[in-house]
């Protein structure tokens, strides 16, 4: 049953699925935590991998950068794959003091100011929530394994803040929610399941800080993600 974007055959996709960002970091998610895995989408080099996880079907799906081309694929997932939970693991950045550097985030809320909603349905809307359900399930198994996890609002931004020539003025856009990260994905993902009816979240490692200003190793850094994976993978099968 494929689609405009992925050529998957409908019982090659997983009810259940974690979305990275980075089509190579789905390659490695399969194979390092799945069994039995196969490649089951290549289109545009857009990785999707299915195996299972202690007995259990999970897809591991990339979704590319910013709140479009995540859009398209959690679209087209639940909508013409019946997928029913997603969750986004990725990583962020931190404008708050007390999130620091490889931090666990979980995300109850995006903020965004885009059009995205205003284009697809004519929705004005810039704030939205995840899925309690998902979120409920996370922090249980974080809590279960001793994994510190923060959970509070996220920032979804449609430009890699990084590159802004001045981080007070690109801050001013935002209202003062107490925001604990910042990203590029989330509020789309969030606002397409709550239109079709299905689950969704983000789980992230916090990679770089304006108040941190170490450079992580590679080890580090993956180690780090680890442990988000396997977060994210106890949590969606139960």
């Amino acid at each position: 049953m494929p689609t405009l974007h992925i050529e998957s055959k409908k019982e090659d996709i997983a009810k259940n699925v974690l979305m990275p960002g980075d089509p190579l970091r789905a390659k490695y998610i399969a194979e390092n935590f799945l069994d039995d895995c196969k490649l089951v989408n290549k289109v545009r080099n857009m990785f999707a991998y299915t195996g299972t996880y202690k007995g259990h079907k999970v897809t591991v799906f990339a979704s590319g950068m910013g709140i479009p081309s995540i859009g398209i694929y959690s679209y087209e997932l639940y909508k013409f794959y019946d997928v029913e939970n997603i969750i986004r693991i990725g990583t962020c950045g931190s404008y708050n003091k007390n999130i620091k550097i490889l931090d666990v985030v979980l995300s109850n809320e995006a903020y965004c100011k885009t059009y995205f909603p205003k284009l697809l349905d004519g929705a004005d809307l810039d704030l939205i929530s995840s899925s309690e359900k998902l979120n409920n399930k996370i922090i249980t198994k974080a809590k279960d394994k001793g994994i510190t996890l923060k959970v509070g609002k996220t920032i979804t931004s449609d430009v890699f803040d990084v590159y802004c020539d001045n981080h007070e003025k690109f801050r001013a856009n935002f209202p003062d929610m107490g925001f604990l990260s910042v990203e590029m994905e989330a509020f789309g993902l969030f606002y397409i399941a709550k239109k079709l009816g299905k689950n969704a979240t983000c789980l992230m490692t916090v990679v770089d800080s304006l108040y941190d200003k170490r450079s992580l190793s590679s080890k580090d850094r993956q180690e780090s993600l680890n442990t988000m994976i396997e977060l994210a993978l106890e949590s969606i099968i139960n």
